[in-house]
């Protein structure tokens, strides 16, 4: 009987939690090959999209095709050209709220009070042009909040760093009390700011809706944008000395991370925080993403059809390469999420099994949107903290070299 009545109550909160926000924009359905152009040229794709251009019904076989395209040369679609405009700007800390709920304008006009007057303590960002480039100047300029861990509580250890990367739509200030935890430990963080997320996100738009939305060239482009930014990050922490890296991703955050981890074999340390198998399961069935679903239904579009148009953005199709090399994982999931079902994360871990992934698994018992509230923030933080304290003490004692001395080659083979 209790369990029924918690689930139940669970399901409500869930909902309400997932409701609550009404700044949702039901957009309509773009192809957006334009955003793909580059690659569409490498891999003599223009013209199947040409195609597409002159007959509507031609478009989604064109869009399958840029998708097996890109799985085949992942690893020329996620790779990059390390920036050469790396540098550390302080500024106050803003909170770019994606929500208009009064609480949430009202702690952001304090917070803007407190710069203003000079009593917000300045923070140091990294900051670089990002190497995929978009129509907005200000999404292309990267943003991650530096917190590097004290000398004293580095020492007699590799230099080791983790890169954070929290949920959708979240503000800037998610996830940077992990970063801070994470320092006790004595790992410095790299708290990302994904593609047209806070200080990246574009005047016209409230939320970060251009990271996934019902354009679905523009939705590849973030994914491939936000995992080539990740690796940037590793670039300049690796031109800091630092030697063994790790990364955390929640909900959007880790499909970024785990094709992240996927294609570069230097992040040895994965958190995926709520995790699925196929981008487009995720964005037909949950609840937080039902103003898209609603455009693509308006679109004569179904499930099995989003699930082949975002294959190349989904870990299903990196599964493989993954499991490539060895790697610790922890995989976070949530007992009534309505977001990520949990039959879609059930897939992960049967996946991982399969492959002979080492991971350990953690159920929360809640929902996706109650993870961020007491006592499941609680939870998830112990279940994060102590994994990611636990595989970098681990991975500290394995025998390793300084990066003076790995060979210029096999650090560009580390990086695919």
């Amino acid at each position: 009987m209790f369990p029924h009545l918690y689930r139940r109550w669970m399901i409500r909160w869930e909902t309400a939690l997932t409701t609550r926000d009404e700044n949702r924009v039901v957009r309509p359905v773009e192809w957006g090959f334009d955003w793909l152009d580059d690659f569409l040229d490498e891999y003599r794709l223009r013209e199947t999209v040409a195609r597409a251009d002159s007959s509507p019904l031609a478009a989604e076989p064109a869009m399958i095709a840029v998708n097996q395209a890109i799985v085949e040369h992942s690893e020329s679609f996620y790779g990059y050209r390390t920036p050469d405009d790396f540098r550390l700007e302080e500024r106050a800390p803003q909170l770019f709220p994606t929500n208009v709920r009064p609480e949430t304008l009202r702690r952001d006009a304090e917070l803007k009070r407190l710069a203003k007057e000079g009593r917000l303590p300045k923070a140091p960002f990294l900051r670089f042009t990002s190497p995929v480039r978009t129509p907005y100047p200000e999404n292309d300029l990267v943003n991650a909040r530096w917190y590097p861990a004290p000398e004293k509580a580095m020492q007699g250890k590799p230099k080791q760093a983790i890169v954070v990367m929290p949920q959708w739509n979240a503000d800037a200030f998610s996830h940077n009390v992990l970063c801070s935890l994470f320092n006790r430990f004595g790992i410095s963080a790299l708290r990302l700011s994904k593609p047209f997320h806070d200080i990246r996100r574009p005047l016209e738009i409230e939320r970060s809706d251009y990271a996934v939305s019902s354009n679905i060239g523009r939705t590849i482009a973030s994914v491939r944008q936000a995992v080539i930014d990740v690796r940037c990050c590793l670039d300049w922490l690796e031109s800091q000395g630092y030697e063994q890296f790790g990364i955390l991703g929640t909900s959007l955050g880790s499909c970024y991370a785990f094709i992240a981890s996927a294609h570069d074999a230097r992040i040895r340390v994965n958190a995926f925080n709520h995790a699925s198998m196929a981008f487009g399961d995720v964005v037909w069935t949950g609840q937080s993403t039902r103003h898209i679903r609603a455009a693509f239904e308006d679109a004569g579009m179904t499930q099995d059809k989003l699930y082949r148009l975002w294959s190349g953005i989904s870990p299903v199709s990196y599964m493989r390469r993954f499991a490539q090399r060895p790697k610790k994982v922890l995989v976070i999931h949530a007992r009534y999420d309505l977001t990520f079902l949990p039959e879609y994360s059930e897939q992960v871990l049967a996946s991982f099994a399969a492959e002979g992934i080492d991971f350990v698994s953690k159920v929360l018992p809640c929902g996706h949107y109650t993870t961020g509230e007491t006592p499941y923030k609680f939870i998830d933080g112990w279940y994060l903290g102590s994994f990611v304290y636990t595989a970098f003490r681990d991975l500290a004692r394995e025998p390793s070299r300084p990066a003076s001395a790995v060979p210029a080659e096999e650090k560009e083979a580390l990086r695919r």
